[in-house]
This record gives C-alpha cells, sequence and structure tokens, in this order.
C-alpha cells in the first residue's frame, strides 16, 4: 500500500511544478489525487475509510475557505489541503496543517526578507484589518491595486514538505 502514499508524493511534487511555473494547480491533478486517496482509503479500510477520506477533505477544504473568499490563498491549495489531508490519520491533520502554515510563513518571511518590506506589509495588515474591524464586512485582501507577484506565495511547496515531514515520522 507504499505506492499510494509514494503516487501521493508525485501528484504533489507535480502540483508544485504546476503551481510555481504557471500559478495554477489544474484540477485534473487534484482530481487524480481525490481519486488515489479514496482508492487507498477503500482498499485499506473499506467504505467506511473512503467515507472519512471525503469527510476530512470536506472538513479541511471547508476550514480554509474563508481564506480563499478574502483572496488569501487560492482554489487549488484549499483543494490540495483538503485532498492530502484525507490521506492522514485525523489525529495528524491539525499538526499537517499547522506545520504547512509554518512552512509558508517562514518562506514569506524570507520573501519579506529579500525585497526589504516587512514593514510595508505590515502596515498594509495593519490597514486591512483596521478596514474590515471598522466597515464590518470582510473584503479582499488583496485588491487589483495593491497585488504584486513577488508577495505571492504558492502553497504547494509547504503541503510536500509537511506531508514528507509526516511520512518521515517528525510528526
Amino acid at each position: 500500500m507504499m505506492c499510494f502514499l509514494a503516487a501521493l508524493c508525485v501528484l504533489l511534487l507535480a502540483a508544485c511544478c504546476f503551481d510555481y511555473r504557471k500559478k495554477k494547480i489544474p484540477n485534473v491533478l487534484t482530481a487524480a489525487t481525490a481519486l488515489t486517496g479514496l482508492s487507498w482509503r477503500f482498499l485499506t479500510e473499506g467504505a467506511q475509510g473512503a467515507a472519512f477520506f471525503l469527510l476530512q477533505a470536506f472538513v479541511v477544504g471547508g476550514a480554509l475557505y474563508p481564506l480563499y473568499k478574502i483572496g488569501a490563498v487560492g482554489a487549488g491549495d484549499i483543494k490540495l489541503f483538503g485532498v492530502t489531508a484525507g490521506f492522514l490519520p485525523f489525529r495528524k491533520i491539525f499538526f499537517f496543517l499547522f506545520v504547512s502554515l509554518l512552512i509558508a510563513a517562514m518562506i514569506s518571511f524570507g520573501k519579506l526578507c529579500r525585497y526589504g518590506n516587512i514593514a510595508e506589509r505590515l502596515r498594509y495588515f495593519a490597514e486591512y484589518l483596521a478596514d474590515v474591524s471598522k466597515s464590518g464586512r470582510w473584503r479582499l485582501y488583496l485588491d487589483e491595486d495593491t497585488y504584486r507577484p513577488d508577495i505571492r506565495l504558492c502553497l504547494s511547496g509547504p503541503v510536500l514538505i509537511s506531508l514528507l515531514l509526516y511520512l518521515g515520522g517528525v510528526f
């Protein structure tokens, strides 16, 4: 059954290639990952395992959906998080998400240092929070006027690294 986990790693690596090159994760790749996970859980745990795969994927996707709605992450990232979480034991999902987002935060901090715009980004974030608090309504975090490619972060890499850390027994 290790072939399914190897397939997951290969599919995540392919997602990284698309994400970092084209800034988009193809739906067919996410669907192949979901089908692989469903098959693995069905073969190892039966229908209940497949149902738990779907439940975990939808719960994780649903929990992260508000980040998509404000434009903080892409739809492909949300789907990738969900289907990858479906492979994991339920008790490990929180750690997987935490480690993935921690890795993303470290990469973001590195980019902020590289581009020398820490103060600018913190000021924008504070203004965003103040505006949302004042208006009482969520809005897109980065609108057309403030979007810059140097601040975009692909989450497929942190997802893959977090999965490899899990498979390596780190958490």
